[in-house]
């Protein structure tokens, strides 16, 4: 039954045919399951209760909140061992909206330490596994979320979405990720990471499924000064499968399999998966545009990631310290047991995060690196602002193919000629664009995600677009059945 959609299990719990306790208890013996197989989960809330069946289509309906959300009275660690204890006093406004609808947490799911990190492997309880196979990982920092909703736990996890940490695990999932327009959803309570880029968003298996969420999570906040109102926007409500007249565009760039040394059969048959649903687009009224971008500006995307993210991580964590959240450290002096907590705290991953903020917001090097890469980010940002007068969406895959093994030697994934490729996703998060991943077929058994990225604000029709394309293949609501 908590297989089912939202809108499916609504009309189970009106029927009476299930009660929201019972739906609770089969999704907590779900998350026990999936625990051991993924290793998805920080916390699992066994004392999690039904609640009353009302007209509202949340409600009595169980979900899944990432580990660094604020949750009032329930451990929220991040991920991280600096804040292994920490059980704080109120509860981020996404959450507190969902819940007003009358949905039911059930767990609060693992995923990359603070966010930091596209691998599902750097969380202090460990690494998260693909449901459709263990062997390989979910991409991050969304994944206990991703494989949590793909396994069939509950219909929907709560994510965010700093650079692809939303988009791309939904890809490797094959299920649907969805990054709304910056300040859609209030980001009180989501323990930052960097503040410009962070946004709050959802995991789920259908397009329907993520507008009806979204619609719940969604409002202005007077504790968040970058939240807009967005009360005249009815996603679900207004939710339409129609490409008549839409004008998408792909990057020519990253397209061309000459441009590719390391192109192998996995890849080849990943942008071949794309090209087909391309022509599907346009059987369906879409025109798709071959676009070319300069390629230098292309190839600067993860250089800019990396410099932005890491210098406003490194501010935003400097108050962990030990001394306001989390366990002391050792020492003489509070310096020593500051140093001895983050040292002992931190993954190596997020210490080189730390170290490369550090060093580029330095006085001395601002302007080579800090200030550079912000001109870098307008540069491209100003590229498809442009293309977006012109265009309803830019239509991409998701990376170069399927979700990667783990490889026990690193942390992170180099891809030499792919890497522009794999962080492409973080063009959304430069310029708050909304972003919505939907799977869209499998390379070798497993499954592969498209992307589709409109302008600024453009949340409906970005979700339209993505629901006619989904309403025309076979992959919504599908749950994971591991490769063999």
């Amino acid at each position: 039954m908590i297989e089912k959609s939202i809108k499916e299990l609504h009309e189970e719990l009106k029927s009476g045919n299930i009660t929201s306790e019972e739906l609770i208890k089969e999704s907590l013996e779900k998350s026990h399951e999936v625990q051991e197989k993924c290793n998805a989960f920080v916390t699992i809330l066994d004392d999690a209760k039904g609640n009353e069946v009302t007209d509202d289509l949340l409600s009595g309906i169980p979900f899944g909140i990432k580990d660094n959300y604020s949750t009032k009275g329930i451990l929220s660690t991040g991920s991280s061992n600096t804040l292994k204890d920490y059980v704080p006093f109120f509860t981020a406004t996404a959450i507190e909206n969902l819940m007003s609808h009358g949905c039911v947490p059930v767990n609060k799911t693992a995923m990359d330490e603070f966010g930091m990190g596209g691998t599902g492997t750097t969380g202090h309880t460990g690494i998260q596994r693909n449901p459709w196979d263990t062997t390989r990982m979910c991409a991050g920092s969304s994944s206990g979320s991703a494989a949590a909703v793909a396994a069939g736990v509950y219909p929907f996890a709560t994510g965010s979405d700093t650079g692809d940490s939303i988009r791309k695990p939904a890809a490797f999932c094959g299920i649907v990720g969805y990054k709304p327009t910056y300040g859609m959803i209030s980001r009180y309570g989501l323990f930052p990471f960097a503040s410009s880029l962070d946004t709050c968003g959802v995991l789920t298996r259908s397009v329907e499924d993520a507008a009806i969420v979204v619609d719940a999570m969604k409002g202005k906040d007077e504790k968040d000064m970058t939240s807009w109102d967005s009360s005249n926007i009815h996603l679900y409500d207004d939710l339409k499968a129609d490409l008549a007249g839409k004008k998408l565009f792909y990057i020519k760039e990253f397209l061309d399999k000459e441009n590719y040394s390391s192109m192998d059969d996995e890849m080849s048959k990943h942008f071949d998966n794309f090209m087909e649903k391309v022509e599907l687009l346009k059987s369906l009224g879409a025109t798709v545009d071959e676009v070319s971008i300069d390629q230098n500006l292309l190839n600067a995307i993860p250089s800019i990631y990396q410099v932005i993210s890491c210098a406003e991580a490194t501010s935003n964590m400097s108050n962990l310290t030990g001394f306001s959240f989390g366990p002391r450290g050792e020492g003489n002096n509070y310096i020593e047991q500051m140093k001895d907590h983050r040292t002992k705290g931190f993954s190596s991953l997020i210490k080189r995060r730390f170290i490369i903020g550090s060093y580029v917001l330095q006085a001395v090097n601002q302007d080579r690196y800090f200030k550079n890469a912000q001109k870098a980010r307008r540069l491209l940002v100003d590229k498809f602002l442009e293309l977006f007068k012109d265009y309803d969406a830019l239509v991409m895959p998701v990376s170069s193919g399927v979700a990667k093994k783990f490889d026990a030697e690193k942390d992170v994934i180099s891809e030499d000629d792919r890497s522009a490729l794999e962080d492409h996703l973080q063009i959304g998060n430069f310029g708050g664009f909304p972003s919505i991943t939907i799977p869209d077929g499998f390379v070798n058994g497993l499954p592969v995600g498209i992307n589709f990225t409109s302008n600024r604000f453009e949340d409906q029709k970005v979700l339209n677009i993505a629901y006619a394309l989904e309403s025309n293949m076979e992959y919504k609501n599908q749950i994971a059945k591991e490769v063999k």
